[in-house]
């Protein structure tokens, strides 16, 4: 029986769930981004997630005077992680689910390059394998399998806009880990919603004025609250549970499932299925899962 007190195995199958929350972000979110503004919706899923997780510090470790040291930390984080999920939504106004989740899926390569920078991670060889070989799947899967198009570098201008986005997630992850303070997972993650609430609502505050909330689809608020619950606070606190207890590249080494489980989504909600070339660079991505994980 696996050791489920383990620290590195729980951080472990954080991931797990965290990939497949992700994941359903690109499903949904591709299906309203045309019909609220980025800004505005990622507002409100702020302040909504920012008041679940303060429920949840309420009830259990509580807030003390040291987590309110150096708030520009909160802030540093929120901003990157507000400047993802609103890319990610004007990403997704053209860019298909899978293309856009097999974008998401460079991060490692990303966090990889971050974690030396910030922490001095290094990053073996067959780590570094792994990475490009992921980093090839996905170039594979966003061009779609179409050689001339990558050739030519003809990426398209969601892809390009998410890309953007990818970069903020990618530098959260090792940033995490240098500046928590030993505050409790739940109380470091409040600490990032709000800010990430204030920089949006400041920003977005034209988006929500001018948002007509009266005649939005049902889809948006059943999009919203999906965002809000699972991922955000859900998947907020996963990610920073698994970054204290593992590797920056190992934790961001789980978005490679990212793609395998949006086409499941996709399929569910009734999508169509992906080719069958698209699927060998989502074969190549996961390979590279399993490369990691091996380390």
């Amino acid at each position: 029986m696996p050791d489920l007190q383990n620290p590195m195995l729980r951080g472990h199958l954080a991931m797990l769930l965290f990939s497949m929350l992700v994941a359903g972000s690109f499903s949904l979110g591709s299906r309203v981004a045309n019909a609220i503004d980025p800004a505005a919706l990622n507002a409100l899923r702020f302040f909504l997630a920012a008041l679940i997780i303060g429920a949840l510090v309420w009830r259990g470790p509580g807030i003390k005077r040291q987590d309110l040291a150096a708030p520009w930390r909160y802030f540093l984080l929120g901003g990157l992680f507000a400047v993802y999920f609103v890319m990610m939504f004007e990403g997704l106004k053209t860019a298909a689910p899978v293309s856009a989740s097999a974008v998401f899926t460079l991060a490692p390569l990303l966090s990889a390059g971050f974690g030396w920078l910030v922490l001095r991670q290094i990053t073996t060889p067959r780590m570094a394998v792994a990475l490009a070989l992921a980093a090839g799947g996905a170039i594979w899967v966003i061009f779609r399998g179409d050689i001339a198009a990558i050739l030519a570098f003809e990426i398209g201008r969601g892809e390009l806009i998410f890309f953007v986005g990818v970069v903020a997630h990618a530098l959260y992850t090792p940033l995490i880990k240098r500046l928590n303070r030993g505050e409790k997972p739940l109380v470091f993650t409040l600490g990032m919603m709000v800010a990430g609430f204030v920089i949006l609502g400041v920003y977005g505050a034209p988006a929500l004025l001018d948002t007509d909330f009266s005649s939005l689809p049902l889809l948006v608020w059943i999009t919203l609250a999906y965002i809000t619950v699972f991922a955000s606070a859900t998947t907020f606190f996963l990610l920073q549970y698994a970054a204290l207890h593992l590797k920056a590249a190992k934790v961001m080494a789980y978005t490679y499932l990212v793609p395998a489980w949006v086409i499941l989504w996709e399929l569910a909600l009734g999508g169509p299925m992906v080719s069958a070339t698209v699927l060998l660079g989502i074969g190549a991505v996961i390979v590279a899962l399993w490369m990691l994980l091996a380390e």
